[in-house]
């Protein structure tokens, strides 16, 4: 730069600082987003015999996979499926995220996400959910779980919880008959239905929609049956309304129609939800 005088002086470019600046922040920005993406990235966890076989290219033979979303549906398999002793726990799924990340016990997260076998019949897969997915891993979840499974002759059953408030009917009295079922399922889906399809405009969403989507793409037979209750904690009638949508896989699956008042009291307890103000 030139004065009046004649004299060149160096100036010195603001410019070129902010740009550096920007930079920076801008490769600061990007390294926080990739560290969340990676946090926030849904994990498997199977146990050392299955992981081996996933490992060496095999694919879990699966020919019925159940999937419980919710605390009442959770609940159900727990008191008239999982209270036999034919099952193994096999893995688990790890979920990270604005709601899960305040649990402090590590434990309690591997407990609300559990995958179990049939012992004397590996190909029957139950999995159940009871944290919460976001909307940014539901894809992940889906899509992880189901490129475990052999997807030739696989039958997956969703057995989903949905409050009455979010039911849509011309008939403002349907709300008393809660809790009832309804049914979605995909186009490869050709067993006989347990329930009344889902009407319009109600929708399926969370994990539910996501799995249901996951098949309907990869032309996998599947079906969400999902109650609509009144209630929020799991409540003996409701779990029981789930007992029709299990009924048809009894070759598969021994559904113990009568669970004791014991076994329904301690499934009861140890999954009440914790979600007033006075506790």
């Amino acid at each position: 730069m030139a004065t009046f005088f004649g004299e060149v002086l160096s100036v010195y470019s603001r410019a070129v600082e902010e740009d550096d600046e920007d930079l920076e922040e801008n490769e600061e920005d990007e390294q926080i987003r990739r560290e969340l993406e990676e946090k926030r990235e849904v994990q498997l966890h199977w146990s050392p015999e299955v992981s081996d076989s996933l490992r060496s290219g095999n694919k879990l033979q699966c020919s019925d996979f159940i999937l419980a979303v919710g605390y009442n549906a959770a609940s159900f398999l727990s008191a008239y499926v999982l209270s036999s002793s034919n099952w193994d726990k096999v893995g688990h799924s790890s979920v990270w995220n604005e709601r899960s990340r305040a649990l402090s016990d590590q434990s309690s997260e591997e407990s609300a996400c559990v995958f179990y076998r049939h012992k004397d019949n590996p190909s029957v897969l139950m999995c159940q959910v009871t944290c919460y997915i976001a909307e940014d891993q539901l894809f992940q979840w889906a899509e992880k779980v189901f490129d475990c499974l052999q997807h030739r002759g696989l039958n997956v059953t969703v057995l989903s919880d949905c409050s009455v408030a979010d039911y849509k009917t011309a008939d403002y009295l349907c709300g008393s008959s809660a809790p009832f079922l309804r049914s979605l399922h995909t186009s490869a889906f050709s067993n006989q239905h347990v329930c009344q399809s889902l009407e319009q405009p109600n929708i399926v969403t969370g994990l539910s929609a996501a799995v249901l989507n996951h098949c309907q793409v990869h032309h996998i037979a599947a079906v969400v049956y999902q109650c609509y209750s009144d209630v929020i904690g799991p409540d003996s009638v409701t779990m029981e309304t789930y007992k029709p949508a299990l009924t048809k896989l009894g070759r598969s699956i021994q559904l113990d129609t009568s669970p004791s008042t014991d076994v329904l009291r301690k499934v009861i307890r140890t999954t009440d939800i914790q979600s007033n103000l006075y506790i």
